[in-house]
């Protein structure tokens, strides 16, 4: 305890940003830099567990993603389960895409009520997005076009980074300096 106040930790980082905006480039960059083992879970590795049909999810040949009442079943036990373990002291950047805006900052605001969360925006150009997608060559085009903006509708963040203007380490050492 220093002056009265007791000493928080960063349990949880949350970048949110849409497809190949550069999350998971920073998310790698930040395990780089940051003491201690910092687990990363996000979008993707929920997706990759979801069986092939059955999951609630789509993706449209526009780049569209469209999500059901089956899918948002298992995203909450997801979620749920990733807060257990940071409660459980586990330290976790957590590389998300808030298909919902707002609405997904809620719930995830919800299930990690108790601990020091540091709110990450990361935007990406739509263009530059569209050029890293295609590069990739792994996404269905349209989709980073499509979700740029569109994540960031009504949330509220502790910091932005652009990714577009900055390369993955500067943003990475600018997430870090405000890790506790």
């Amino acid at each position: 305890m220093r002056g009265g106040y007791v000493d928080r930790m960063t349990h949880v980082i949350v970048l949110n940003g849409g497809s190949s905006s550069g999350k998971t480039s920073i998310a790698r960059a930040l395990q780089e830099l940051l003491p201690d083992p910092w687990l990363t879970l996000g979008a993707d590795t929920f997706v990759e567990a979801l069986p092939a049909t059955g999951a609630g999810i789509e993706f449209g040949a526009d780049g569209s993603v469209t999500v059901g009442p089956a899918f948002r079943r298992v995203e909450a036990a997801w979620i749920a389960g990733i807060a257990a373990m940071a409660a459980a002291g586990a330290r976790i950047v957590v590389d998300e895409v808030f298909l919902g805006g707002a609405g997904s900052q809620e719930e995830w605001s919800r299930a990690l009520a108790g601990l020091d969360v540091l709110w990450v925006g990361v935007r990406c150009d739509a263009e530059v997005a569209a050029r890293r997608e295609a590069a990739r060559g792994d996404r269905v085009t349209g989709m980073a076009a499509k979700q740029a903006e569109a994540v960031h509708v009504g949330v509220t963040y502790d910091l932005v980074i652009d990714t577009a203007r900055a390369d993955t380490r500067t943003c990475a050492r600018e997430i870090a300096a405000r890790v506790r």
